[in-house]
């Protein structure tokens, strides 16, 4: 299995380390070319892009079976965060029906107001819904970011346990 991780930071990293463990990929979106040692140091593959440029995502899906949209404690201009939660996210589940992409797990928690990723939640819903891929919603506190790891990776579990339809 290979994962697209948008998102996470430190806690991405540790799931990226349980997964790697397990024999599966971790392609990890960064902005910053900086943090590539420590992605390849805990067993994932570095990936330039922007989750508020989707275009520079369109590659990093080649192969993918599962994408996590980590993003409940992003940060920057309140238009920008918000976009990531709605526009951003909906035109990258748009171009995931003709992709090998088996599965979306969505964070529903974080630093953001809950309406916020309420919506997001929903957005996933319906559009998983509609193109028939499994999804799943991480409800798991930030703070904690073992656990935060392990409940995503019985997420993951979960979701590719499941059937289309």
């Amino acid at each position: 299995m290979r994962l697209l991780l948008v998102g996470g930071g430190e806690r991405g990293l540790r799931l990226c380390r349980t997964l790697a463990a397990d024999g599966h990929a971790v392609r990890v979106v960064t902005r910053d070319p900086d943090r590539h040692d420590a992605i390849r140091a805990a067993g994932g593959e570095p990936w330039d892009g922007d989750p508020d440029r989707i275009g520079t995502l369109r590659y990093a899906l080649d192969n993918v079976t599962i994408v996590l949209w980590a993003l409940g404690n992003a940060t920057g201009p309140e238009v920008a965060v918000r976009a990531l939660h709605s526009t951003r996210l909906e035109m990258l589940l748009e171009r995931t029906i003709d992709t090998t992409v088996r599965g979306v797990l969505y964070e529903c928690t974080g630093t953001l107001p809950v309406e916020l990723l309420s919506q997001g939640a929903r957005i996933v819903e319906r559009l998983c819904r509609h193109n028939e891929i499994p999804w799943g919603l991480l409800y798991h506190e930030p703070t904690d970011p073992d656990g935060w790891a392990a409940s995503a990776h019985g997420a993951i579990a979960h979701i590719l346990s499941r059937e289309r339809g």
